[in-house]
């Protein structure tokens, strides 16, 4: 596709949320369906609002009992492509009438149960587009509406049949029996009446006129056009005009092997992606299981580690045990024997600092007595002279003995 049309797709596309994906989308179904062409249109939902979509609209070629109709559709695509389903329409010429079935509505709607189940990672536009013509090969959407006028030969150069006489048939067929009346260089195509058919195929001459015009540049493999009626052939002089069982069977073999075709890449295409999905799962529940096993080991590790603390803590509850024990089936201890020296000398300097804390404790004691009024102040310096000189004389004694025991001053 030129680069051009390219630009142009994706500037339709620029307030779309999904733009890459959509224009590959629409890219691969123009480069497939050259007789499709897009816009950027304004379209009225139920419920009277209006946004600009984009729509691709042209024609889309069914094959119908060994003929090739070429059916206009449209469809729109959601601003949220390909997260929701595009809405499809059939859109008759002024030739056509709508066929309303159970795959579309009056108004030209089409329902499709790919349409139903959408998957937004494995649908896509060509898929759809080659389920509405498998769909519509069975199914035609619409037919032309019959004209009152008298029978003629089918000319070569009309796209659409002519509808018959008194004694013509009362069914429309995509191409003419063989047991039709004989004598002209063209069988006589039989008339329409109640039942209908689709849109006739676009096999006229050059100079045709009238109808919706032929699809363009599409191959038909395994349809040969030497297959089914051909008008501009029924004149030859080797041309017999009829059928034969050969053309029929190699004709419903092909159109058999183009569907099956089809809906086994459709399936292929499904479990592809079914098969990515399992694998991606498959990634994630073995990345998960590696997980859960480096978290399973590291559990049995703090286990390992828990249990020998708990045994730590048994022997050291035990040890508490037999201390508490020993502690209730001791003697009392005498508070002045709880502490001992390993010489007099420390002795000597143990007894003079407690004197000397207790003379301190005295000298502060009578100075809140003396606050308090419990005390006259006589009484108090006559007590604090005392103290005070034993205080000296305990200080000089620790002084002395920490000079002979070699501590620091």
């Amino acid at each position: 596709m030129p680069a051009i049309e390219e630009a142009q797709i994706t500037k339709y596309l620029s307030k779309y949320k999904n733009v890459a994906a959509t224009r590959k989308d629409v890219v691969d179904v123009i480069t497939a369906y050259r007789s499709l062409t897009y816009n950027l249109e304004k379209f009225v939902f139920n419920d009277g609002s209006v946004k600009d979509l984009f729509a691709l609209q042209g024609t889309i070629p069914v094959v119908y009992k060994n003929n090739t109709y070429y059916i206009p559709i449209c469809i729109w695509l959601m601003d949220t492509h390909p997260q929701n389903a595009p809405m499809c329409f059939v859109k008759p010429t002024p030739t056509m009438q709508i066929k309303v079935s159970m795959y579309v509505d009056h108004n030209g709607k089409v329902y499709l149960p790919y349409l139903h189940d959408w998957q937004p990672h494995s649908s896509d536009l060509l898929s759809l587009i080659q389920v509405m013509i498998v769909t519509f090969g069975d199914h035609p959407p619409v037919y032309s509406k019959p004209k009152e006028q008298v029978a003629v030969p089918y000319p070569a150069n009309s796209y659409m049949p002519q509808p018959g006489g008194a004694g013509a048939s009362n069914q429309f067929l995509p191409y003419p029996n063989a047991s039709g009346a004989s004598g002209g260089s063209f069988p006589p195509y039989p008339t329409g009446g109640a039942n209908i058919m689709p849109y006739p195929p676009a096999g006229g001459q050059p100079g045709s006129s009238g109808g919706y015009p032929p699809y363009m540049n599409y191959p038909q493999p395994g349809y040969p056009g030497s297959i089914g009626y051909n008008p501009a052939s029924a004149g030859t002089p080797s041309s017999t005009g009829t059928i034969t069982e050969e053309h029929i069977k190699a004709s419903l073999i092909s159109a058999v092997e183009d569907k099956l075709r089809r809906r086994i890449q459709e399936k292929v295409n499904q479990y592809q992606a079914e098969i990515e999905t399992l694998n991606r799962t498959k990634q994630e529940l073995v990345e998960g299981s590696a997980k859960i096993d480096a978290i399973i080991a590291r559990l049995e590790r703090e286990e390992i580690e828990l249990q020998k603390n708990i045994a730590v803590l048994r022997e050291k509850e035990e040890e508490l045990k037999k201390s508490l024990e020993s502690l209730e089936n001791a003697e009392a201890i005498d508070p002045d024997e709880a502490v001992t020296t390993t010489a007099p000398l420390y002795r000597q300097l143990l007894n003079a600092y407690a004197d000397e804390a207790a003379t301190e404790d005295a000298i502060y004691y009578l100075g809140e007595g003396l606050r308090g009024g419990v005390i006259d102040l006589e009484t108090f310096l006559k007590h604090v002279r005392q103290l005070s000189r034993k205080q000296f004389i305990l200080r000089a004694t620790m002084q002395k003995c920490r000079q002979k025991a070699g501590l620091a001053g």
